[in-house]
């Protein structure tokens, strides 16, 4: 599924899209380039799963944890990982299995981690305001 946000605004339908096309689906990978919007998606994201949390990217901490309406909900950022073993310390599988929604940003940090199955979003910086956003199940 591919999908275009021209604005900050089409983001809230984008997002329940994505939960839909999800179906069952809790783990999802964000692939973008440095400022292509993750961290925004993210944040829509969890707001349409329900959280009142105030939603902020996990650079520093990994993770952040969120509850959701009816589900926990935790958001990975591996960007500033040295190597798999730090995903590995930190007890990722416990979150990835536990069957709460994982978003997770740079997961190409922990290629050899990766689970069989999960959703994966692709964004695009198009230009200024347009991205392309290609949502798959793998």
């Amino acid at each position: 599924m591919v999908l275009d946000s021209i604005s900050a605004s089409q983001l809230p339908a984008i997002a329940s899209q994505i939960i839909e096309f999800a179906a069952n689906s809790r783990i999802f990978f964000f692939y973008g380039d440095m400022g292509a919007g993750k961290t925004t998606l993210i944040k829509v994201l969890c707001e349409s799963l329900g959280t009142a949390e105030p939603v902020t990217s996990p650079t520093f901490s990994i993770v952040n944890e969120y509850e959701g309406a009816t589900e926990r909900i935790y958001h990975f950022d591996f960007y500033r990982l040295k190597n798999e073993t730090e995903a590995l310390d930190m007890g990722y599988e416990e979150y990835f299995y536990s069957g709460a929604y994982c978003f997770i940003e740079w997961p190409e940090k922990i290629p050899n981690l990766l689970p069989d199955h999960y959703i994966s979003i692709k964004i695009k910086v198009k230009d200024d305001d347009l991205r392309e956003i290609n949502i798959e199940k793998i």
